[in-house]
């Protein structure tokens, strides 16, 4: 028997990897002498850094930034072994959970933090970065970022314009001559799942600025500067595009990287799946196992396990998932996939009571050795 995992965390409970080595541990109760590789799990988003640096043996980098309302922050990040690659997450740096609801202002918060995590990797000799850019408190279009980088955005007296949306209100003048020299030896995969432009009804302000702390005059007038920031952009890049599907993620960031970077918007699953050389592993594995926390109709709109399941799925694996729960639209997932899915709940319990990880990785634990002992059972009547 050899089987392939790659399943998402259980966010809360069991990161990618333990949750992958509780399965095995199931699939050896009942085969003992299976071939099981683990590999991690995301999709982008949250656990991303984490999952492929410690998945791929990466060394994790550890810094003070500049947090999202000016303040210094511990921000993380992984080198891959190549010595070259950086894997990390804005949120790391300027995420929404580091800012206290009462405290929300895109007026305000900054994605500094982010360009001076890029720059630390930089130094440390990365040329190649994945990018995690969900779940941020900015709405500065990556203004932050990029004067972190050493780009100067100015004001009419020619002086650095402030933090957040305050700065994009005084921004006069884009200019590039002390951007870090590295910058232009560097790409970026940017793992992006949305596909807003930067600006109107669906851009980064009226979709996004809501949740930030962005009342509708903010909004509004966000809309505005964000646009204006992009006709600024056209004196350095003449190509750059505020309408093009993406340039509205994390408030403008992902404007800001496809327009001064080597940037490139990919989906977060693909790039994972890619990086760990997920479709080696598949095409020589006699069953596929993945999952996450909670499996329902989201989850066929490019969800992770979803994305473990096409892989299989080209190479006529079978594929099997588990979660912490199954909600009613989670057939969904069959049709897109995966064969059999499994919640891992067991008895009548509070939601903080199975999320613990213990309690996580017991129920996972035996339902894995469970659902093996039938796939063994069946197997061995077939072969009567």
């Amino acid at each position: 028997m050899r089987v392939v995992i790659a399943i998402d965390s259980l966010k809360g409970s069991l990161p990618s990897l333990e949750a992958g080595s509780t399965i095995a541990e199931g699939i050896k109760k009942v085969y003992p002498d299976a071939e099981i590789r683990i590999s991690p799990l995301a999709d982008g988003g949250e656990g991303t850094a984490e999952a492929l640096t410690l998945g791929l043996k990466g060394t994790w980098q550890s810094l003070s930034v500049t947090g999202p309302l000016g303040e210094p922050q511990p921000a993380s990040y992984g080198i891959l072994p190549d010595g070259k690659t950086a894997v990390l997450e804005m949120a790391s740096a300027a995420g929404i959970t580091l800012v206290e609801p009462e405290k929300r202002n895109p007026m305000k918060t900054t994605t500094y933090g982010v360009g001076e995590m890029i720059r630390d990797a930089i130094e440390k000799g990365c040329r190649h970065f994945i990018v995690g850019i969900g779940g941020s408190a900015t709405n500065d279009g990556g203004i932050g970022m990029l004067q972190a980088l050493g780009f100067e955005m100015l004001d009419k007296e020619g002086n650095q314009v402030p933090f957040g949306g305050e700065g994009l209100s005084v921004l006069h003048k884009i200019k590039a001559e002390h951007v870090m020299e590295e910058l232009k030896d560097c790409t970026f995969r940017i793992a992006c799942d949305v596909t807003n432009p930067l600006c109107g009804p669906i851009g980064a302000s009226a979709v996004y600025g809501p949740q930030k702390g962005a009342d509708a005059e903010m909004v509004t007038k966000l809309d505005g500067l964000l646009g204006r920031c992009a006709f600024l952009a056209k004196e350095l890049n003449p190509e750059a595009d505020p309408e093009a599907p993406g340039t509205g993620a994390v408030g403008g960031l992902g404007f800001a990287f496809l327009t001064f970077t080597n940037a490139v918007l990919e989906s977060g699953i693909r790039i994972v799946m890619e990086e760990t050389h997920l479709e080696e592993l598949v095409q020589d594995a006699d069953l596929v196992v993945t999952g996450e926390g909670c499996l329902d109709g989201q989850t066929v709109q490019g969800k992770a396990p979803v994305g473990v399941a096409g892989l299989a799925k080209k190479y006529g694996k079978p594929v099997i998932a588990f979660s912490g729960i199954v909600k009613k639209d989670a057939s969904a997932c069959n049709e897109a996939g995966i064969d059999a899915f499994f919640p891992i709940l067991r008895r009548v319990t509070t939601l903080e009571e199975a999320m613990k990880p213990e309690n996580a990785r017991e129920n996972l634990l035996e339902t894995s050795e469970q659902v093996f002992r039938l796939v063994r059972a069946m197997a061995d009547k077939r072969k009567e």
